[in-house]
Order: C-alpha cells, then structure tokens, then sequence
C-alpha cells in the first residue's frame, strides 16, 4: 500500500468520492500512522447520519526502501 504523505490530508476535503476510493484514503492513512484512534462524534438513529473523527498521528519518518 502507497504511504499516506502530509500533503494528502487536503485529500479528503476533495469531493464528491466514491465509497472504494475514500475507503483506500482511510486505509492508507492508518496504516502510515504510529498511533491512531476513532471516536463517534454523532449518530441519529432516525435518519442513519453518523459523524466519525479520526484522530492519530502519522509517521513521517523516511524509509528508504518503500515504494514511491
């Protein structure tokens, strides 16, 4: 999987996106993270919205033998 970089948080304001691509920018950005956690923010039970935050913090360290 691609590392998640620093200038790919502005990523996820880009929108609309579809369900595989955000799912990938999710998936990318915790695997590239030394520490992360999810809270629920919010969720209606009526109409189903839920507003999930994600807090972590993201490895930026170099590897030199990763893939660009």
């Amino acid at each position: 999987m691609r590392r998640f970089k620093n200038s790919d948080i502005q990523s996820f304001e880009q929108g609309p996106t579809s369900p595989g691509s955000l799912r990938k920018k999710v998936a990318a950005l915790i695997e590239s993270s030394t520490t992360y956690r999810a809270k629920v923010d919010s969720f209606d039970h009526e109409s189903g919205q839920y507003r999930i935050v994600l807090q972590g913090t993201l490895d930026t360290q170099d590897n030199p033998f990763e893939e660009e």
